[in-house]
């Protein structure tokens, strides 16, 4: 989403983080940007994934998937396969709802079709993403309880170990006035097709505090000083989340803006790799 200010890292520093080549560039979708990359550790496998969603505002002018290239290739050098995942965005042709919805969830399910060439475990999955990628997670995770009337429904989706949410919104409501803000205005309408009054179903399929529980761990991860994503936004879900019965922590990061958490390096960046080690060695 948009950059804080000095001295935190901005997310043309993140762009430019190095980072190795994928190995595989697949297409789940005929779309061009409906692709992700597979990074895929030393070993002979089969190696646990994470789905790496980048964020953006849910706007390609704000980032790609190239912002979540460094931290998909760290968490590869950690034993860990990486499926980094592009998406139709709300200001591209079939971005928006339901279709940003569709590509996050359909992206997923592509590990299925690369697990037949490829030593992935699927029963050891978990998504991670950041800022509106955030969201993308959380909602891939919840998308199990959607109603088969819902546009949003999919048979079979991939189940899930859990979910981490790096300065991600749950809320896509609270969330609406600081995305005017920070992203673009009207972005939230734009992204679900209009105002909750409007469209009262789109919120409950597309907004994750509303499908709780979800039946899944969940670990926020916030900075300190992000003004994107408020921590006070993960204080709020992770709390609802803990009430309906859900496993759910929030962690706040000191010393770090929006940006850290997706730099390998930064001071966010033990906490990040030890939720990701921790959620994939264990089952819940």
């Amino acid at each position: 989403m948009a950059s804080d200010h000095h001295p935190f890292i901005t997310p043309d520093k993140v762009n430019a983080l190095p980072s190795k080549p994928a190995d595989v560039r697949s297409h789940y979708g005929s779309d061009p940007n409906q692709f992700g990359e597979l990074r895929l550790p030393d070993g002979p496998g089969p190696h646990p994934v994470a789905v790496v969603i980048h964020g953006g505002c849910w706007l390609s002018g704000y980032a790609d998937l190239r912002n979540s290239d460094a931290l998909a290739d760290a968490l590869r050098n950690e034993g860990i396969a990486t499926w980094n995942i592009e998406y139709r965005c709300v200001d591209q042709p079939g971005g928006g709802w339901p279709g940003t919805f569709l590509d996050a969830g359909q992206a997923t399910d592509h590990l299925r079709q690369l697990a037949e060439t490829h030593a992935l475990n699927l029963s050891r999955v978990i998504t991670i993403g950041h800022s509106a990628g955030g969201h993308l997670a959380l909602w891939i995770a919840s998308r199990r309880k959607l109603d088969q009337d819902s546009p949003l429904w999919t048979p079979d989706p991939l189940l899930l170990l859990g979910t981490i949410v790096l300065g991600g919104p749950g809320d896509l409501k609270r969330f609406t006035a600081n995305a005017d803000i920070e992203c673009q205005q009207g972005i939230i309408s734009h992204l679900m097709g209009g105002l909750p009054h409007e469209v009262p179903a789109h919120y409950h399929d597309g907004s994750p505090v509303e499908r709780l529980p979800i039946g899944i761990r969940q670990i926020f991860i916030s900075s300190e000083h992000d003004r994107v994503v408020f921590p006070e936004l993960g204080d709020e879900y992770t709390a609802k989340a803990r009430a309906a019965g859900d496993q759910a922590e929030h962690i706040i990061v000191k010393n770090a803006g929006h940006h850290e958490l997706m730099a390998p390096g930064s001071v966010t960046w033990p906490t990040v790799r030890d939720a990701v080690m921790g959620m994939l060695r264990c089952e819940t």
